[in-house]
């Protein structure tokens, strides 16, 4: 073989590794990109966005079937709650929902099931806030951020989702309520802002669904405050913008391997 070929062999080889480099943004040691996340997003009517959400998660709809089962979706409407565990003591249990994979935990002291649009707690909210299925509404409480854990549905053996969408009551201001995506690692997937409502009904939907088993854990943020006795929201004269919640619909919990 003469020099020049020789030579033009070594620089289709340099060649093809700058290619490859490239293809990474231009270092070969990038690290692996993340989870691909497609989200729907809805204010004002929300159903039919709903409805695209559930079928991006997939059926069938498992219920409250123990065990981590082949695909499908959970839902939570908090409607069929026993009423021993609804408005007054606003001791709501945190594991409540345990067959269907799911644990609450919140910076506050505790969480509220509500069937009266939260009136107990101050009666100015009867104007305030509404439901997406009838007819009970959710919130912590002495508190406005909400985490949402995934385990094995009927067990404590940690687990991850493809994805978790919610309903919100209330949104009037850009920004203040969102939801944070982390990995089991506790890396930050996504953040996503939950849209101003529209119109009276005042309902938001947020459903972010991953191209894989990727989510350990959701943090909800509500608004810039807790509810409270003296607590006004911003539309009714108050400083704080007040959000509750609604359904929750969330990939079938896989455990985390």
């Amino acid at each position: 073989m003469n020099q020049s070929v020789r030579a033009l062999g070594v620089l289709a080889l340099l060649g093809s590794a700058i290619g490859c480099g490239d293809n990474n943004g231009g270092d070969i040691n990038a690290p692996p990109v993340g989870p691909i996340a497609t989200s729907i997003t809805a204010t004002g009517d929300i159903s039919a966005k709903v409805g695209e959400y559930r079928t991006l998660l997939g059926d069938p709809r498992n219920g409250g079937t123990v065990g981590p089962q082949a695909s499908g979706r959970r839902e939570i409407t908090w409607d069929g709650v026993p009423a021993q565990f609804d408005n007054g003591d606003n001791l709501f249990p945190g594991d409540f929902f345990k067959n269907l994979g799911v644990v609450f935990t919140t910076t506050g002291t505790g969480f509220r099931n509500d069937s009266t649009l939260f009136t107990g707690v101050n009666p100015a909210y009867a104007d305030q806030f509404a439901f997406f299925s009838a007819n009970k509404i959710f919130a912590p409480v002495g508190s406005n951020i909400l985490d949402v854990t995934f385990q094995v549905p009927g067990s404590t053996t940690p687990a991850l989702s493809s994805g978790f969408g919610a309903v919100f009551s209330d949104v009037d201001t850009p920004g203040a309520t969102h939801l944070d995506y982390y990995a089991k690692d506790g890396r930050l997937l996504g953040h996503y802002d939950v849209p101003v409502r529209s119109d009276a009904s005042g309902l938001s939907f947020v459903g972010i669904k991953y191209d894989s088993v990727a989510v350990a854990r959701v943090r909800i943020t509500l608004g810039q405050g807790a509810l409270g006795a003296g607590v006004a929201d911003v539309s009714a004269g108050g400083t704080a913008d007040l959000v509750v919640l609604d359904d929750f619909l969330f990939g079938e919990p896989q455990p985390a391997q």
